[in-house]
């Protein structure tokens, strides 16, 4: 072959390699994919995402993005399994067996989210009181953030929650008061039972749940279905 092509051909697989590792709003060095995860995890396996449901077989799944049900009206996983990141997993183990002796569980409607996802949310919706901001990225690309809500075990139904998932609305935010009672008193038990086992609520959502813990993993952008 000749050597100046031979030369081109290799430019050309960097400048492809380059640009599909760029990102729009966040230096690309920020961001793990599939091949730098597995090396992390290899180090450390508590950085490892796992099923949920292999951990926690009793926990309800709604995950909206595996469908059209939800802001975007359209599909943005391909898989409808939810991941998070292995002490994530064992703490919502531990408020999953408090809320039972309740006759209470939880139902997730979201978890690990890739950050490409999240910059589809921003453009779509770029109100970062509801939607995480791109150039920051979200605890969910961390694998360290839960979207969830209480239910009956006997039943299967939801609480009566303020509102529902992914409501844009003052109601969403974790401390607005004109409310029910019952809605209130709802949102409290979840509040309170998610911060004993090392999770805070986000302001803005009474669903979204941050694991305390976050700040010490990646941003990723691994397709759900890769995992």
């Amino acid at each position: 072959m000749n050597h100046r092509y031979l030369i081109l051909l290799l430019f050309i697989a960097g400048t492809l390699r380059a640009s599909a590792q760029h990102y729009k709003y966040i230096d690309s060095t920020k961001i793990y994919g599939i091949d730098r995860y597995k090396r992390q995890v290899k180090a450390n396996p508590d950085k490892q995402l796992v099923e949920i449901k292999k951990y926690i077989p009793e926990i309800i799944l709604d995950l909206r993005y595996a469908t059209g049900n939800n802001f975007m009206h359209r599909r943005m996983y391909t898989t409808g399994k939810a991941f998070a990141r292995l002490p994530v997993v064992k703490a919502l183990q531990q408020v999953e067996a408090e809320l039972k002796g309740q006759g209470l569980g939880l139902k997730i409607y979201d978890a690990y989210r890739p950050y490409s996802v999240t910059v589809n949310f921003y453009e779509m919706a770029p109100d970062t009181n509801f939607v995480a901001d791109p150039r920051k990225g979200s605890k969910h690309n961390r694998g360290c953030a839960i979207d969830l809500s209480l239910i009956n075990l006997k039943s299967g139904t939801e609480l009566d929650m303020p509102t529902g998932f992914d409501s844009f609305s003052r109601k969403a935010g974790a401390n607005y008061m004109n409310l029910p009672p019952q809605q209130i008193a709802n949102r409290e038990l979840l509040k309170t039972v998610m911060a004993k086992y090392g999770f805070k609520v986000l302001s803005t959502e009474w669903w979204h749940y941050d694991f305390i813990g976050w700040a010490g993993y990646e941003l990723m952008d691994i397709p759900v279905q890769s995992l």
